[in-house]
Parts: structure tokens; C-alpha cells; sequence
């Protein structure tokens, strides 16, 4: 369960205050498939990286599987952050440096995980996206669609309790980013992860178990 409280996000731009989520309130029970649509600005991308501790609330609460974050510091977020929640987004945020199967283990890694637990379950993952044949290769040798079923298997691998999808169909074309939409709802029945997911597409949208509009920093 996901819980926001009057939360308000205030950024300074030149010494002024411009406020991004204005006394939101929301509850998205365990399991959900949750779209967030609404016109650039609006508030969605925000409330993402609140949720996934990329980003603090300036009032308000969040209370994330019954605990509340007002009292979290750095080591309570970086926690949540490698344990709870996995991260899929616009670019694909791959590390070109790495084979696509390092880049699907590095939540893995980073946990401690050993060298083959870890080469277990990334492949394990990238056979669930269509990708086992790619695992020695690196992120120029693949397509955008490609890219981002690697970034799916990524943020899944090691089975967070929260996916958090900001416009993951914004960089490609409109049947790859159904291909791509569809991936992330099968995965998320699949393993039972919480998803909230930020789009333009009304496509992405239809798939979702409830739409949200935002506006203004508030839900319509």
C-alpha cells in the first residue's frame, strides 16, 4: 500500500517558489496498476520520484507498506530505494560500459548478492523479456524497444514491491511502446509489484487498473 497525505512539493527557481504537488492524497492499494496522465508540468514525474525516494516531500506524509517517511534519512532511502522499488524511465539509463546481462544483475550486485545468484536471475529475466540472446551484448547493439525490455528486466530482477514507470514510451514508436506497456503489465501480474506509471499515452493508459489525471499539482 502506497499512502499520500496532504503531501506538498515546493522547488526554488531563482529565489520563487513554484509548487509541484499542491495537499495531494492518495491510496494505492498492493498490486495496482496505477496510470497517472496529465499535460507536461502537471505534477506526475514528481510524485514518481517522491515514491521512489528520489525526491523529498517539503509537507505531508508518505506512509509506503505501513511505514512513514517523514523520519527517513538517507540510509532508510537508499534502502528502500535498492530493496523496495525498481525504476523504469524515458531514456533508458543503461550503463553502456556493461553487457546487457551485468546491466540487468546491477540491483542484484548492489545488494550482495553472489556472481551466480546473479547471473541466475538476470538471465532468468532476460528470457522473460525475449532478450536470453542478447546477454553478452552491449546497450549500441540494441534497438530502443530493445533497450527498454532490458530496463523492464532491470527494474524487476530483483522483485521490488513498487515499479515506478515515468513515460517509458516516450523515446519509441507507437506499436513498440504497446509491446513495451504490455511487458510491464504482464511482469507486474506476474510478481505482484505495485505500479504507478506516468504517461501521455492513452494507449499505456487503457491497460492500467486506475487512470489519474493531474493538474496543477493536484488530481483532477
Amino acid at each position: 500500500m502506497i499512502h499520500l497525505q496532504h503531501v506538498y512539493k515546493e522547488y526554488r527557481v531563482s529565489a520563487l517558489p513554484v509548487v509541484a504537488l499542491r495537499d495531494l492524497s492518495l491510496d494505492i492499494p498492493r498490486g495496482e496498476f496505477c496510470a497517472l496522465m496529465g499535460p507536461s508540468g502537471s505534477g506526475k514525474s514528481t510524485l514518481l520520484h517522491l515514491v521512489a525516494g528520489l525526491d523529498w516531500v517539503t509537507s505531508g506524509d508518505i506512509v509506503l507498506n505501513g511505514r512513514s517517511c517523514v523520519a527517513f534519512g538517507d540510509r532508510e532511502w537508499t534502502q528502500w530505494r535498492r530493496e523496495d522499488v525498481g525504476m523504469v524511465f524515458q531514456a533508458f539509463h543503461l550503463l553502456p560500459g556493461l553487457t546487457i546481462e551485468d546491466n540487468v544483475g546491477l540491483p542484484l550486485r548492489l545488494r550482495g548478492e553472489s556472481s551466480t545468484s546473479v547471473r541466475t536471475q538476470a538471465v532468468e529475466m532476460l528470457e522473460k523479456v525475449g532478450l536470453r540472446q542478447r546477454l553478452g551484448h552491449r546497450t549500441h547493439e540494441l534497438s530502443g524497444g530493445e533497450q527498454q525490455r532490458v530496463a523492464i528486466a532491470r527494474a524487476f530482477v530483483h522483485r521490488p514491491r513498487v515499479i515506478v514507470a515515468d513515460e517509458p514510451t516516450g523515446n519509441l514508436d507507437g506499436p513498440t511502446g504497446d509491446m513495451i506497456i504490455a511487458l510491464l503489465r504482464r511482469c507486474a501480474q506476474e510478481f505482484g509489484q505495485t505500479v504507478l506509471l506516468a504517461t501521455h499515452s492513452l494507449n499505456a493508459a487503457q491497460v492500467a487498473d486506475r487512470v489519474l489525471t493531474m493538474r496543477d499539482g493536484q488530481l483532477e
